[in-house]
């Protein structure tokens, strides 16, 4: 899912926001609230990347896993794909861009964080996820929809570490992370001109029913690929990804769901 724009922990002590039994929320079944204001509104240049290490360091965690980490073989497609996030990945941090400031914001998804993040530190992905813990308390979670699907917006959330809104820079690339709550069912939805990659940090999940993806999976998903997102009953799942694509397309990716359940049949999922 890149997860598009628009697609902040809570402490450690809260208690997580209780959840549904696993149902998928259909394209209808959406909040009726404003569209969320956008974070990045107010946001001022920073200090340059070299002088934020903790954001420094977690973007060469990312460079690493799509390197040498996370998935190391795969096919013609995912290894050009690996090797256009690693190439703007590095130019980026060459060009050592001011960072831009935003305001952390929390969802009620983010109570699990802790737990995803003490779950994926035991794993493959450990380096990922404690790179990510030491920012944990300067993200900025977001539904990436004006107006989400009802059920979603107690079992979904994802932040931007990179990409046109920041916190560090980037026209064509969006690095970033989802967090999902057990028993989710995030719907069916498709990115245009984006081609999305996830790498699975912490819990199990299934993309269109075809496989069980463990901590260290990497996942491609072209254009226009349809695709929904299924997690295990027990454990919360975090997933890191990577959008790449044409600028104006990643600073306003236009995130929409698939409109019906025929449009799901028509594509096997």
């Amino acid at each position: 899912m890149q997860p598009s724009q628009g697609e902040s922990p809570m402490s450690p002590t809260q208690t997580p926001a209780p959840v549904d039994a696993p149902v998928e929320a259909a394209a209808s079944d959406v909040a009726a609230a404003e569209p969320e204001p956008s974070p990045a509104a107010a946001a001022e240049p920073g200090p340059r990347l070299s002088e934020a290490p903790d954001w420094s360091y977690l973007l060469l965690e990312f460079e690493t896993m799509y390197r040498a980490g996370g998935s190391a073989g795969g096919s013609k497609a995912i290894r050009g794909h690996r090797k256009r996030v690693r190439e703007t990945l590095s130019a980026v941090l060459d060009a050592d861009p001011r960072l831009i400031a935003r305001a952390p914001q929390e969802k009620p998804v983010t109570a699990y964080l802790p737990r995803a993040l003490d779950v994926g530190e035991r794993g493959a992905m450990s380096a990922l996820a404690r790179a990510l813990g030491r920012v944990a308390g300067r993200l900025t979670w977001e539904y990436g929809y004006a107006r989400p699907p009802r059920h979603l917006t107690r079992r979904y959330a994802y932040c931007e570490v990179m990409g046109p809104q920041g916190p560090v820079p980037s026209e064509r690339l969006i690095l970033g992370f989802v967090l999902l709550a057990p028993s989710t069912t995030y719907p069916q939805h498709s990115h245009k001109e984006i081609e999305e990659s996830y790498l699975s940090v912490a819990g199990a999940w299934s993309e269109n029913d075809t496989a069980v993806y463990a901590p260290g999976s990497l996942i491609l998903n072209r254009p226009e690929h349809e695709h929904r997102i299924t997690t295990g009953d027990l454990e919360p799942c975090l997933l890191a990804y990577a959008w790449t694509g044409p600028a104006g397309r990643l600073a306003a990716p236009g995130m929409k769901l698939s409109a019906s359940r025929k449009a799901r049949v028509a594509h096997g999922i």
